[in-house]
């Protein structure tokens, strides 16, 4: 039996707000080359995530995943 790839995507990141019902803000951090001098340069950004699995900490690693849009700012759910 083959398991279906979701085509979905996913992003990692840090819990910064828990203080909405049912919805966690989650920093997620890229770093990149910057494309002239080669400097590595990080970038942030937030994301409102739905979450119904379990209370979340603020500073706990969690796992987002892309969804349908749930509310005018929510378009992803932890998974994880």
């Amino acid at each position: 039996m083959e398991e279906i790839k979701s085509k979905r995507k996913v992003k990692k990141g840090t819990v910064l707000s828990n203080k909405m019902e049912k919805t966690v803000v989650v920093q997620v951090s890229r770093t990149y080359p910057h494309p002239r001098y080669g400097k590595v340069v990080t970038r942030n950004k937030k994301y409102y995530a739905h979450n119904e699995l379990r209370p979340l900490e603020v500073g706990e690693q969690v796992t987002i995943e892309e969804t349908r849009p749930l509310s005018k700012l929510k378009r992803w759910r932890v998974v994880a």
